[in-house]
């Protein structure tokens, strides 16, 4: 898959102590991505620290238009998702990593924001969701031509080549992504972690974000798991089949993170 634009850096990111936030901003802190890969989960941690302000619900998805031409929308009816009182305004809504436009928008509506963004093994991500769009009615093929013939459907699609349902793949291209991100935002400002850390040792996860959000270190949590389905092993022809076409964006992700699932 075709480079986006060019990276800002390459370099691994590192969490760090920051001053608090200012509050011109409606919002203070946003969960970008990836779907799939422990952004409810995040979220709900948030929800147990009163250094945050949640949106009134997980996704606003106000950001990610159908038309990615439109202009934002009024920022006011943004603001008025959080809740009146002090704290790390934060939301989450995981599409935005990956639906054109949606970045740029937030670069031009939240400057100086910090964003979060979660990544998960692409194989494992990809397999994740299609079980989603299929337990949800909205995927009636199997997973193998899904992600072999099925992805052109998203060239059939507006906007061209993206698709909120069937996006199995293209949603796992983090090299790309984060390239487009570092173009837009400071690296400094953008957390990235890992899902199969914040699984393991989420405590660790939310001291990194502490950190780097300037608010106090986070409480004592448990770890636990939200919206995860039936264990299921992913088909190894497929896991192969997506290993091979992920090769080369891994290798971008590694040299702009330090992270990668390659094998």
């Amino acid at each position: 898959c075709a480079s986006l634009c060019r990276a800002a850096c390459a370099r691994p990111l590192l969490a760090r102590t920051r001053a608090p936030m200012k509050p011109e901003r409606p919002v203070d802190l946003i969960i970008i991505g990836a779907q799939k890969a422990g952004t409810t989960a995040l979220f709900d941690y948030l929800g147990d620290d009163p250094a945050y302000v949640r949106s009134d619900v997980k996704e606003v998805h106000f950001f990610d238009l159908e038309d990615p031409a439109a202009p934002t929308l009024d920022l006011s009816s943004y603001a008025a998702r959080f809740p009146d009182r002090p704290g790390v305004r934060v939301e989450a809504t995981p599409i935005y990593i990956y639906w054109p436009g949606a970045l740029e928008r937030i670069a031009v509506a939240c400057p100086g924001v910090r964003l979060v963004l979660l990544l998960r093994d692409p194989v494992e991500r990809a397999w994740s969701h299609w079980r989603m769009e299929t337990a949800r009615g909205a995927e009636s093929q199997p997973f193998s031509w899904c992600i072999r013939r099925g992805r052109q459907r998203l060239f059939e699609a507006e906007p061209f080549g993206h698709h909120r349902e069937f996006s199995y793949v293209e949603r796992g291209f983090y090299g790309e992504q984060v390239e487009r991100l570092y173009a837009l935002f400071d690296p400094a400002d953008v957390l990235i972690a890992r899902a199969e850390d914040l699984d393991a040792d989420p405590g660790a996860v939310l001291a990194r974000l502490a950190a780097f959000a300037g608010t106090p270190p986070p409480p004592p949590v448990r770890p636990r798991r939200v919206h995860v389905g039936a264990p299921a092993p992913i088909p190894e022809a497929d896991a192969a089949f997506l290993r091979q076409v992920y090769a080369p964006d891994q290798a971008r992700l590694k040299a702009l993170t330090g992270i990668s699932w390659a094998s």
